[in-house]
């Protein structure tokens, strides 16, 4: 007769007769092999007996420890490198008892490439493999467009791409509207657009003051010369200069570089504020709400979020946080190690770093605020979903589907996803629509297409350990479309075996958005829902935020479509053969109809090149 499994502090118990006094990370596990908790010690010998003999101060650490039916161990050379390994593996597993949140993409940068006569200014994101200068980060995307766009037209910089800068024969509109100097074209020498080089270089390192008081002094010279034209011009570049430095809001006298971590908990809800300030200058912040069980600490949420922040980032060389940390020194170091420069981490108590941050915490309070009172509306609203739908309980994840082509052509299907915090950005999902037997304009057959595809991904993955998090099951699925779509989808279904898993679909009514939609569920009438019932609306949003992604999508495939150039499929054409070509013949169209005399004729082409060409055109002719 075999006894049940040990678990709690018996099972812990039985792992210190083996475990070393040594710094390491370790594991707790659930029986079902669900990862608790992931943590780290100086000495883990240490570390366990204390959960051995039950040392512990908390509800949630009595719990863990209650649930735990086995431990993994890793040792490590130090403390720091413990420390490292621990965030890593926290932001990767998302334990239920550690501190975690929904991490972004890489943050943008500006880059000014260094890689071309010309550098080209523009927005960077990713691994920083371009040879150049990178500004950054900043906290989003749209704070960089907006401070490019200013950047153009203070220093008037390139942003095209080499293959249009090399293909230029006449000045483009960013040149008619003052935002380029237009280099392509020679109306700017070399000397004259390296000035203009190092001027962005200065004003985006922090010496915004100098290149303003210079840039002033040369406009008061040119007035006096009586270039009033000239004058003008350096008086609009002025202008868009003091734009940038008005709409970053606080911008710090006291120091250069810093990231700054302000944290507000309210209601069993945190709000964790990220200000980056590089070069004096505020480059934006940003809202984070991490899961965090409910009697952790303030100062243990920051240094846990901290450490996964920072977990694929470098650090700048000073942190400023609102909560006194402990083992803030071992955490500076292991920023330290991986930044490869010095890292401080500092309570701010005085002074103007003391006023940013007070500035830091109101911004996190509201925010937190904002989010309690959407937080509670949208919870109602999802429960409204569950109630038309008949579902048992509110979905936390509803994904809506659409597609999206022009008579068939260039055809996108796509999905988003929606739960108790609002659009999941992060989880939306485009497919291009492969098959090659599909008839153009059957939406039925892409519907199919892009519904097997995404299930027999789900299928697949719910195999795996861990599952991946971005393609969990939903709970309810929404189609754009009416019966017809329905019963595709429940076919695709029972096809995979798919189960548990809501099907409805909405077909738009004679007058989109006039509350006319009919819903429609497997084996019930169709129905609809009273005009003025939020829900109505709530789905009306869910099915349009589905039609713009799917056709956002769209268009920029077609928008690829129609910007490529057939030359472009030609190996031995480059930019400068490219550009004799089309100088020569005017247009793609008319290489396509030229013969090989004509082709052999043109600069730079040979008569193997010419051969090339024409057979590319004319396939087996």
């Amino acid at each position: 007769m075999s006894s049940e499994p040990l678990t709690g502090a018996a099972r812990i118990q039985a792992y210190l007769k083996t475990l070393p006094d040594a710094p390491g990370v370790y594991r707790m596990l659930s029986a079902t092999g669900d990862v608790l908790y992931v943590g780290k010690a100086k000495s883990l010998k240490k570390r366990v007996t204390a959960y051995a003999t039950g040392r512990v101060h908390s509800d949630r650490l009595t719990r863990m420890i209650f649930e735990t039916a086995e431990m993994l161990f890793v040792t490590t050379a130090s403390e720091t490198e413990a420390l490292l390994l621990e965030s890593n593996l926290i932001k990767r597993l998302k334990p239920r008892y550690n501190v975690s949140y929904r991490d972004d993409k890489s943050f943008p940068n500006i880059l000014l490439r260094e890689d071309h006569p010309y550098p080209q200014l523009l927005k960077h994101r990713g691994a920083k493999s371009t040879k150049g200068v990178y500004y950054g980060p900043f906290a989003s995307a749209g704070a960089v467009t907006r401070t490019l766009n200013t950047l153009q037209r203070a220093f008037l910089l390139r942003s095209c791409s080499d293959s249009v800068f090399d293909s230029r024969t006449r000045p483009c509109l960013l040149f008619q509207i003052k935002r380029c100097s237009a280099p392509c074209v020679q109306r700017i020498d070399a000397s004259g657009y390296n000035a203009l080089v190092q001027g962005a270089e200065n004003f985006l390192s922090g010496k915004s003051s100098a290149v303003q008081k210079a840039m002033l002094a040369e406009m008061d010279q040119a007035a006096e010369a009586m270039e009033f034209e000239r004058a003008a011009k350096l008086r609009d570049r002025l202008r868009a200069m003091s734009h940038i430095q008005s709409s970053q809001g606080v911008n710090p006298a006291s120091f250069d570089e810093a990231d700054l971590f302000a944290l507000h908990v309210e209601g069993g809800q945190t709000c964790i504020q990220v200000f980056f300030f590089r070069a004096g200058q505020n480059w934006g912040n940003k809202p984070y709400f991490p899961n965090m069980p409910f009697d952790m600490k303030p100062e243990e949420v920051l240094k846990s979020f901290i450490g996964q922040f920072y977990d694929e980032r470098t650090a700048p060389r000073l942190l400023l946080v609102s909560h006194e940390m402990k083992e803030a020194g071992l955490m500076a170091e292991a920023l330290a190690s991986s930044a490869g420069h010095k890292v401080e981490i500092a309570v701010p108590l005085r002074g103007e770093k003391q006023q940013i941050m007070e500035h830091a915490l109101t911004n996190a309070r509201e925010q937190l605020g904002r989010r309690m009172a959407e937080n509670s509306a949208q919870a109602q609203l999802l429960e409204g979903v569950a109630d038309a739908f008949g579902l048992d309980t509110p979905p936390r994840r509803i994904e809506v589907y659409d597609n999206s082509h022009i008579q068939g052509a260039h055809a996108l299907g796509a999905f988003i996803v929606a739960g108790p915090e609002g659009f999941e950005k992060a989880h939306y999902r485009k497919f291009n629509i492969k098959s090659a037997d599909l008839t153009p304009g059957d939406d039925y057959a892409m519907m199919r297409e892009v519904l097997s595809r995404r299930f027999a991904r789900l299928v697949k993955e719910e195999a795996e350990v861990p599952p991946n998090e971005k393609w969990r099951r939903p709970d309810l699925v929404l189609i754009d479309g009416g019966l017809g779509q329905l019963s595709v989808a429940c076919q695709v279904f029972a096809d995979l075996g798919v189960e548990d898993v809501a099907l409805a679909s909405i077909s738009k009514g004679h007058d989109r958005d006039a509350g006319r939609e009919h819903f429609y569920l497997p084996g019930k009438e169709p129905f609809r829902l009273d005009l003025k019932s939020p829900v109505l609306y709530y789905l009306q949003r869910l099915r349009d935020e589905a039609h713009r992604f799917a056709i956002g999508g769209h268009r920029k495939k077609r928008s690829a479509a129609i910007g490529a150039n057939p030359l472009d499929e030609i190996r031995g054409i480059g930019a400068a053969r490219k550009r004799s070509l089309l100088k020569h013949f005017g247009s793609a169209k008319a290489v396509s109809a030229a013969n090989l005399t004509d082709l052999s004729s043109v600069e730079g082409v040979s008569a193997t090149l010419a051969k090339k060409i024409f057979d590319f055109f004319h396939p087996g002719g």
